[in-house]
């Protein structure tokens, strides 16, 4: 491997494990804070990707805009509906058991997938990256890498760096996190728990459809997404500690690494690297990587 081929690779890792980082970080939100097993959140990534795919000519013909129009209006949607599904369903669910939660969440992929059998079909479909976003610099004589690839990095890092933000300096991260560790205690302090639930939720609704919209014109977009991101966010939230956002980032950067790597070095064995290194990391820490918070 030379040191331009190396190179895209590292790019690429740090890609992968960046939008990655995007998906898992709404499922920590939603599984480390409030505690519920969700196995919908796959569906939210997916329902993202459609968006992009489907939004685009509606918003280009309503309001004139193009690619970073559509990702607003996708992401304002997501906030809403986020917000009505914690309302109409999750909100049963905290006093519950782990099984009830699971049946539950199940039932809810069953539905995205009909409802989105019913309303776009089960072909595949391609979403086309802005025009300004569309080409690619050059790295060495002979090799070149997607702009638009860069761009899912920086809208990444700009959103970790904001979680951050919100998680350690802010009023909100405060209360979050105390709602987290002793619920009863922040309703006595006179914190609307529910409410603050409902918002965290939201926010991990958006962050996964989000991550699916910017992903689309990479990934394409077809049936039965969501359950491949799935099972590697519940990966990366084991790995880098349940309810911990730097968790998820340090282990979504890891399990690129690994995987971007794999597929180069070790094709045969590619498919099982990351969960070899799932079991590695538990039988170290069994409660993973960081503390939550």
């Amino acid at each position: 491997m030379d040191l331009t081929t190396f190179l895209i690779q590292c790019l690429n890792s740090l890609q992968y494990g960046l939008l990655l980082f995007l998906v898992a970080s709404g499922l920590t939100l939603i599984f480390g804070i409030m505690g519920v097993i969700n196995l919908a959140h796959g569906s939210f990534y997916m329902v993202g990707a459609y968006l992009a795919f489907s939004l685009a000519p509606v918003v280009g013909a309503t309001i004139g805009g193009g690619f970073f129009a559509t990702l607003l209006v996708g992401v304002v949607l997501a906030v809403l509906f986020g917000y009505f599904l914690e309302w109409a369903f999750f909100s049963f669910l905290y006093e519950r058991e782990h099984l009830q939660q699971v049946l539950m969440t199940y039932g809810l992929i069953l539905v995205f997938e009909e409802l989105r059998s019913l309303l776009v079909g089960d072909d595949v479909h391609g979403v086309a990256p802005p025009d300004i976003l569309n080409g690619s610099i050059a790295l060495g004589d002979m090799m070149t890498y997607p702009v638009y690839r860069l761009f899912i990095s920086g809208v990444c890092l700009a959103l970790a760096l904001g979680m951050y933000f919100v998680f350690t300096r802010t009023r909100l991260g405060m209360m979050i996190r105390a709602g987290s560790t002793n619920r009863e205690m922040v309703q006595s302090l006179g914190i609307d728990i529910k409410f603050l639930y409902r918002v965290v939720f939201a926010a991990g609704v958006a962050i996964a459809v989000l991550a699916g919209m910017v992903a689309a014109p990479v990934s394409s977009v077809y049936p039965g997404m969501g359950s491949t991101v799935l099972i590697i966010c519940f990966v990366v939230v084991v790995i880098g500690g349940i309810g911990s956002i730097r968790g998820a980032l340090f282990a979504s950067l890891l399990i690129g690494f690994v995987d971007t790597f794999g597929k180069v070095l070790l094709p045969s064995a590619a498919g099982v690297l990351v969960y070899v290194l799932m079991a590695l990391i538990l039988l170290w820490k069994p409660d993973g990587l960081f503390k939550a918070g």
